[in-house]
């Protein structure tokens, strides 16, 4: 069995520190006290290395205690896991929107109901309410996914396939889109 890395998304972030999901958010816009350096951009979101979050708030101007009831919750749902320490350490990961583009699909919801039916693999991870695969897992699926496929091809992009796996992928999914009141603000 693979030893995933451990993450940890807003949600998660939030909780191991006892503050709503927004307080996580206002960490990074408002303070600059949280930034993305120890973070990974997954369909859209970022997901950081639980090695950062869990000490992000020994970091802080003001310390910030850690739920390690929730960091031990965290560890246990994510197990056969193991720490990193830098985001190179991580493997290729994908979300949703990544895995619309590798595999040409013309909606994210062809995928979610390939996923519930039971014949693409499921999530590696589920973090803030979003799934996460590792990426090579994925792949070494492929041809069966191609065997049982009845409308879909399910044939690889190989650009996009070797940009998700040299870390160089920019298309969909790759940046955090502004939403709320920062997506009305030009420039930014």
């Amino acid at each position: 069995m693979v030893r995933k890395p451990y993450l940890a998304g807003g949600a998660e972030f939030a909780a191991l520190y006892g503050v709503k999901r927004l307080q996580v958010s206002q960490w990074i816009s408002r303070d600059g006290t949280l930034d993305y350096r120890y973070a990974k951009i997954i369909s859209g979101s970022p997901y950081w290395l639980l090695d950062f979050a869990r000490r992000f708030g020994e970091t802080t101007p003001r310390p910030r205690q850690l739920n390690e009831a929730e960091l031990a919750r965290l560890e246990a749902e994510q197990s056969p896991g193991r720490w990193v320490s830098e985001v190179s350490q991580l493997p290729p990961l994908v979300g949703q929107a990544e895995l619309v583009e590798l595999f040409r699909l013309p909606s994210s919801a062809l995928l979610r109901n390939t996923v519930k039916s039971g014949r693409f693999r499921p999530a590696d991870y589920t973090l803030s309410g979003s799934p996460i695969w590792l990426l090579e897992p994925v792949v070494d699926d492929v041809p069966a996914l191609q065997a049982g496929a009845r409308a879909v091809d399910w044939s690889m992009d190989e650009k996009v396939l070797a940009a998700l796996r040299d870390g160089t992928y920019d298309g969909p999914g790759s940046k955090i889109i502004p939403r709320g009141r920062a997506a009305s603000r030009p420039g930014e």
